[in-house]
């Protein structure tokens, strides 16, 4: 059985920034590092997307960014401003390769391409079964999602943001390749939070994702179909589809946290890292993996790594809204998109306001709705 100081079951997004800024931070070089992972991460198979204001670690593999963005319902169009912030796409094998050309200059990482089957902690020791082998370390990073630990639970809601997507390739120039649209409501609800989801490469390429904030997934046709509609609502006769990708990602408030040990953390989706009210994963999973790294030279115990703040509760709110009323999303959104301030929106969404900037962007939003969450929500606990 080999021993490991640090072993990561399972190799997604936050597990591979987290080790990347081991190793750009020198100071993990004595420790050995294991990687479990069943896929290889050799293909390109998502996109990310963050919007920015400074550079960052990941500018290398930013293969778009957009200084605009259009924002749609049925009833109108806000074409939005973003500076100083920057809205930048990352394709899952440009990320990939960034991370693991990094990690190969490392002795003392190693990355197995195995199924994790079981992991088995003690007051000193983990251990963690693949099909073939066993292994064993100090502390171990969790980024394996269990979603029974939501589903056998009511306490806290539990939405999907779940989508298809087709890059497409039109025969004329059809797309404006220097504003991506960041969410078109005008799309039919059927008594959800339905848009569109647009980010053009150039005039001819683009993708295009139709996604939901809902509890129940769709069948694969009918996604499809609605991304077949909208195509044509944009005028478009003659295209190719070049790639698709699908996804589900859970918004949740529920406390992941609460499973850490001494020595096991839960991180990535597994820990709560994805931003509950919006589904978006990659900024927050950057600051969550610099919080942990900086935490690892300084303290051992994993239970005091999560610290909860006010947007939690902010988050929470809004799925309660979205759990009980699904279709309000496209009034909710529009209201806070129609008049706000873009660059204050795109702040409080990463987590960074002040109590006072927290109001101007809340009372754009319908007060009703929140009073009432927010009232059920006290009694709730």
């Amino acid at each position: 059985m080999k021993q490991y100081d640090y072993i990561f079951t399972g190799a997604g997004l936050s597990a591979l920034m987290t080790v990347y800024k081991m190793v750009v931070s020198g100071k993990f070089q004595n420790k050995r590092i294991l990687l479990l992972d069943e896929n290889a991460k050799q293909t390109n198979d998502r996109t990310w997307c963050f919007w920015t204001r400074e550079a960052t670690l990941w500018d290398s593999a930013v293969s778009k960014k957009w200084d605009s963005a259009l924002f749609a319902n049925v009833h109108f169009q806000r074409k939005l401003e973003l500076h100083p912030y920057q809205y930048n796409k990352i394709q899952g094998l440009d990320f990939y390769n960034q991370v693991f050309e990094l990690i190969a200059t490392g002795k003392n990482i190693d990355f197995v391409q195995e199924k994790v089957l079981e992991i088995e902690e003690s007051e000193s020791i983990v251990l963690v079964k693949t099909e073939t082998q066993s292994f064993s370390c100090s502390q171990l990073f969790n980024s394996i999602y269990n979603p029974s630990l939501v589903i056998n639970q009511s306490k806290y809601p539990l939405l999907q943001q779940h989508f298809v997507g087709w890059f497409i390739q039109t025969e004329v120039p059809v797309f404006n390749p220097e504003q991506a649209t960041f969410m078109d409501f005008s799309v039919a609800q059927k008594g959800n939070t339905r848009f569109m989801y647009v980010l053009p490469t150039s005039e001819t390429e683009a993708l295009l994702e139709y996604t939901l904030f809902s509890k129940d997934l769709l069948s694969k046709k009918e996604y499809e179909t609605e991304i077949e509609s909208y195509i044509q609502k944009l005028g478009i006769q003659n295209y190719q589809i070049v790639e698709k990708e699908a996804g589900t990602i859970p918004m949740t408030c529920y406390p992941f946290w609460k499973h850490n040990t001494q020595n096991v953390i839960n991180i990535g989706t597994a820990g709560g890292w994805t931003k509950a009210s919006t589904g978006f994963t990659f900024k927050n999973a950057d600051k969550k993996s610099t919080e942990l790294v900086s935490f690892l030279e300084a303290q051992t115990n994993f239970r005091k790594f999560h610290k909860k703040s006010k947007f939690w509760w902010y988050d929470l709110l809004l799925l309660d809204i979205l759990d009980q009323k699904n279709e309000t999303g496209s009034a909710i959104f529009s209201a806070l998109f129609k008049k706000g301030n873009p660059p204050l929106i795109f702040k409080f969404l990463d987590d960074e306001t002040s109590f006072w900037e927290d109001l101007q962007v809340i009372w754009k939003c319908p007060k009703g709705l929140f009073i009432e969450a927010l009232l059920k929500r006290l009694f709730h606990f």
